[in-house]
This record gives structure tokens, sequence and C-alpha cells, in this order.
């Protein structure tokens, strides 16, 4: 167990290299849970709780760790499953992460391991699973499924972010010459998709959604199949960058490799955390980057960027 709690701090400093690093978690049963590395800040045994007054029942406290006051979520009560017992606390584990320029911690029972795997090997859910699934994607480890966690959902829940855009940039958006082409916009977690439409379409743009990268890519293939250029279709594209099947990494890559692709305009959008974000963004071309998730920010850039095209 040391060796994998010593690992994670070397590994969360590794840079994007088109492939996940999952740290594998067990939550109150033998199911696993896995959640990316590159958004691990620290795994401590549990240290001591202290409660919050007014907190809903799955922040089971705040914890004081490396001069920070951070909340620590049981995420079995998150999704639905039976908490940890107030006994049981000493022996279980916080993963410390970083989402959406937070930080908070998440009570787990067990920590086993990281794997390195590929994209291609994380998939969607699978389908008729409903839509108020906490899974963002799932795959198969040693003949066991291995689901992945949708944080943002529950982040969303526990401590909920105004996704509105203010007045002042309504305002200024109504300023602006109307007319601008739909924004394709790629994010697996359906509650990031419903943050980033709801933030576009307040300053007067039509949204179209895809779930992750390949669905993208297919698409923008689709219907620049008669000739056309993306740009003919799109203003501009905003990307999350972790998504199953294939990355947002990935798709930057594909779209400015193709000729009828690489004009549009590509926005990643990610609640990943590290400087490797900036070297990535370069590295494959990527017009912009942007951390999630700050719907003035979002709509301002996005209204730059339609002014400069």
């Amino acid at each position: 167990m040391a060796g994998v709690l010593d690992s994670v701090n070397q590994r969360t400093q590794l840079v994007g290299q088109n492939r996940l690093e999952l740290l594998l978690f067990r939550l109150r049963g033998r199911q696993i849970y896995g959640i990316n590395v590159f958004k691990v800040k620290e795994v401590l045994q549990c240290p001591k709780l202290y409660s919050m007054p007014n907190s809903r029942a799955v922040v089971r406290g705040v914890a004081h760790t490396r001069g920070e006051t951070i909340p620590v979520i049981d995420l079995g009560m998150a999704i639905g499953l039976p908490g940890i017992p107030q006994e049981d606390l000493p022996n279980s584990f916080v993963i410390i992460t970083e989402y959406n320029r937070k930080t908070q911690g998440f009570l787990v029972t067990g920590v086993d391991r990281i794997l390195n795997m590929n994209w291609e090997d994380i998939l969607p859910p699978p389908k008729g699973a409903g839509k108020d699934i906490y899974l963002t994607a799932v795959t198969k480890i040693d003949d066991k499924l291995a689901e992945i966690i949708d944080v943002e959902k529950i982040l969303s829940e526990v401590s909920p972010i105004s996704d509105d855009v203010t007045e002042a940039v309504r305002n200024k958006s109504a300023e602006r010459e109307a007319g601008h082409l739909p924004i394709l916009v790629v994010d697996d977690s359906a509650v990031a998709r419903r943050q980033i439409e709801r933030c576009l379409t307040a300053i007067g743009m039509e949204v179209v959604l895809r779930n992750d990268g390949k669905q993208a890519l297919e698409y923008l293939k689709e219907v620049t199949a008669d000739g056309s250029k993306a740009t003919d279709h799109f203003s501009l594209t905003i990307s999350d960058v972790e998504m199953p099947e294939m990355d947002g990494y990935t798709l930057v890559t594909r779209i400015k490799s193709d000729p009828a692709l690489s004009g549009l305009f590509v926005m990643l959008h990610t609640s990943l955390s590290g400087v490797f974000n900036k070297a990535m963004v370069k590295k494959v071309g990527a017009d912009d980057f942007m951390a999630k998730f700050s719907p003035d920010e979002l709509a301002g850039r996005v209204m730059e960027v339609l002014d400069q095209g």
C-alpha cells in the first residue's frame, strides 16, 4: 500500500501523453472504481475530521492538511451507497483532488493501485443505464468491470456552482453582431455539457453537443463529406480533455491533421489541473485552453474568438 501512496505524487507530475492513468479504489463492497491520476494531488490515511455546521450529510467533515482546510466527501454516500461507519474512518483513506479550480477530499475504504491504460479501452457507460447514474465511463480490469465516477456530477450536487452568465456579459453579447455559426461542444459529463450549453445559449449561440472525441470526430467527418470545411458548419469547438474512447488531445490532433477540419478553432476546456495542460495545448496544436468552470470567463473568451474570426 505504501508504494501506491508514494507513487501517486510522482505520477501526478507526468505530462499527458494521450493515455489515462487510473487510481483504482474501493468503496464499501468489492466493486472497483477509478479516478484519473492527473486529478489527484495526494492520498492520505484518513486524518482527523472536524465537523462542519450546516453541511450536507455526505460531507463528513473538514481536514487540515499541508496548510489547507478541505472538505471531505464520503464518495460512497455521494453515489447512493452506505456511508463509511464512524468507527471505520481511521482505517479509511482520503483521495485529495483538484476539480474545477477547487480542492476537496474523497473518503474511500481502500486504495488499490495505479493502472496505465489507453483511452481506447475506456468506454461510455452501457446504454440504458439511465441519466442519473454517477458514471462517465467503464473499463475492464482483470475481467472485472471498473467504473469511472462522474465527479463533476457529484460536486454539482454537493457544492453547486452558478452556471449563469452575469447580466453585464449578457448585455455585452446583445451588442454584438448576430448570425454566427453553431459551436460544437464535446464533453463526457452530462453536467458539464448542460453547464456549457446554458452559458453559450445565454450569449445567443446555437450549440451542438457530442459526448466524446470519437463521436465528435465522426460527426465532423460526416458534415464535411460533401467537400465542405468544418468552418462552414461551426464557429469553433469546445472540448473536454478526458473522455472515453478518444480524449481531447487526440481529437485536436486528428482535427488539425485533416485538411477539411484543420481550420476549426479548438478550445480545450477541462477540470484537469497541472501545468502540463499548457505544454500539451501547444504540442497537439489546440488554439486555446481554459480551466473549468467560470461562465463569464468562458462566455467572454468565446465572444473574443468570434469577434476575431
